[in-house]
């Protein structure tokens, strides 16, 4: 299969320092590097002398400490949380206690779809379900600090409760987990969903020329949104044919299936791949092409419809 997406693995994570990134934007990346999350998780302050912080991290007590240096001696009046996984939301409740801000997000972790019979949830570890905000904002939905204004953006997919969030009058869009330059993201049923996902980047390109650079959860930024939300499109596009060429060929199974359309990806991402491939299985299922007994699942037996 060729590959159809211009990855950029360039990034220099700075742990503990604050990288100006663009006017009124620092960045801070947590030291949790891992398969999943690159050299770590990106966490961003807005403003100047009253700001906003996106995605605080997980619950690490140098990125804290580091957090609350960069933010010495300024006013911090929201935090704004993408999605509730534990490399994004945790410590806003540390960062709420130590600073009085209001926490913003979708809303509490919830998964795309019911749990079937029988079915657990492969990611629950991940979820961070303790996490409420104090403001449920509404997609659309502007949130107005101390010279700075975020559009809340919802962009389910990764998650049900996925948010980015459009930085007024600036181009610049914080696209959290729903796109990466360094890699395309896990989604994974049930609490990812592809149909979702899908729909997410058709939003986002329906948005045109309004955002110019996308500053992502994980790794560098992507410069050139459109073309990479196509490439994007184009590429779980041809995953789906993937699927669906290898259900022609007779593979039955997900792991025969993820065997053979990823045999150049790192091996201890296979697990990942297998949730992302049953994702584009209830997405073909729900669109009638392909068909298996009972609810999908990583151990069901799929054919064409």
């Amino acid at each position: 299969m060729p590959e159809d997406l211009d990855f950029d693995l360039t990034f220099s994570p700075s742990y503990g320092v604050p990288v100006t990134i663009a006017a009124g934007v620092q960045r801070l990346t947590v030291n949790n590097p891992s398969p999943f999350t690159f050299h770590g998780t990106n966490s961003y302050i807005v403003g100047t002398s009253s700001v906003a912080v996106i995605d605080p991290g997980p619950e690490d007590e140098a990125h804290f400490e580091a957090l609350m240096a960069a933010l010495e001696g300024r006013h911090v009046s929201h935090i704004f949380v993408s999605h509730t996984h534990r490399d994004h939301s945790p410590l806003a409740r540390r960062l709420k206690a130590a600073t009085g801000a209001l926490t913003v997000a979708q809303g509490p972790h919830r998964a795309s779809r019911s749990l079937h019979a029988g079915e657990i949830n492969p990611l629950a570890e991940s979820a961070d379900t303790d996490f409420v905000p104090d403001i449920a904002a509404g997609d659309g939905e502007r949130i107005e600090g101390d010279g700075w204004a975020l559009t809340v953006l919802h962009t389910p997919g990764h998650t049900a409760n996925h948010c980015a969030f459009a930085l007024e009058n600036s181009g610049i869009l914080f696209s959290a987990d729903h796109v990466m330059a360094w890699a395309t993201t896990i989604v994974a049923p049930p609490d990812g969903s592809m149909a979702d996902f899908m729909a997410s980047v058709e939003k986002l390109l329906a948005r045109g020329d309004e955002d110019r650079i996308f500053f992502p959860g994980h790794g560098g930024p992507v410069t050139e949104p459109a073309s990479f939300l196509r490439g994007l499109r184009t590429h779980r596009r041809m995953r789906e044919r993937a699927v669906l060429e290898r259900i022609r060929a007779g593979d039955r199974l997900i792991p025969d299936m993820v065997t053979a359309i990823y045999a150049r990806t790192d091996p201890r991402l296979h697990g990942a791949a297998a949730l992302s491939v049953l994702a584009h299985l209830e997405d073909l299922i729900g669109k009638g092409q392909v068909a298996t007994d009972g609810p999908p699942s990583l151990s069901g037996i799929y054919t064409l419809a």
